[in-house]
């Protein structure tokens, strides 16, 4: 491994290294490994879609990737210990969001929920700090749309609320390997295609409306922010937001 203060790690801090990124066939995890391996990053995505794995690792020219559900402990741990070498950087981007009214709660899918934003970061930790270096990072995806009381959100908003605590907590435990957290708004991935259909171009334009920086953020923006989260060292325990100020525009 590269000596830390040497002037190659600082000019090129992911060349060599490995990065794996669950969640990463599409949106902001492909885009995130996209400019990882653009930087010289070993690259493994990890995804449930075989197919749609394929096509993101072809696409981002990835070292590998494995299909598997990461909520599931068992097969998680075993992909973890499976890896040929050291792991230096992992990036979440696996999970959704769930809306729904008291009345209307699905306590199966809000179990589920519960599972990938709170339980899934904690088993993370766990599994891939064992095969990291000083100074690796894990860096996890939040929101900040919860983040105010709303109606729909008595699952959403108590998870989003938790997640920072959490990942400062993982800093002091993991140390020296460290754990950042990014909020993001809306990002106009796939995922959000999907989920507003034939609303999507309004949507755009009411945030190209009402947004400070007069556009839709996109998964490169925060895949900048990510990269720069692996790179930095200094960084730990953080939360940082990126969401084109929707949490005071809205």
């Amino acid at each position: 491994m590269t000596d830390p203060g040497s002037s190659h790690e600082r000019d090129a801090p992911l060349q060599g290294r490995t990065v794996v990124v669950i969640g990463g066939s599409s949106g902001i995890g492909r885009e995130t490994a996209r400019l990882a391996g653009a930087e010289g990053a070993d690259v493994v995505l990890v995804g449930r879609d075989p197919e749609r794995l394929r096509d993101a690792a072809s696409d981002v020219r990835a070292a590998g990737t494995v299909a598997f559900d990461a909520t599931d402990p068992e097969r998680l741990q075993r992909f973890f210990d499976g890896l040929p070498g050291p792991v230096d950087h992992v990036m979440v981007t696996a999970g959704s969001n769930y809306y729904a009214r008291l009345a209307d709660l699905d306590f199966a899918e809000a179990q589920r929920q519960v599972d990938e934003h709170l339980w899934l970061p904690i088993r993370i930790a766990r599994a891939a700090a064992a095969r990291m270096p000083a100074g690796g990072s894990l860096v996890f995806m939040g929101g900040t749309g919860a983040r105010r009381p709303a109606l729909g959100l008595a699952v959403s908003s108590p998870l989003t609320v938790a997640l920072p605590a959490l990942v400062a907590v993982l800093a002091l435990e993991l140390a020296p390997v460290r754990a950042n957290l990014i909020a993001a708004g809306f990002v106009d991935t796939p995922l959000s295609a999907r989920l507003l259909g034939d609303q999507l171009e309004k949507r755009r334009e009411e945030l190209r409306g009402s947004l400070p920086i007069g556009r839709v953020v996109q998964p490169g923006d925060v895949a900048a922010l990510a990269l720069h989260l692996m790179a930095n060292t200094a960084v730990t325990g953080a939360t940082f937001d990126v969401d084109g100020g929707q949490q005071f525009a809205e």
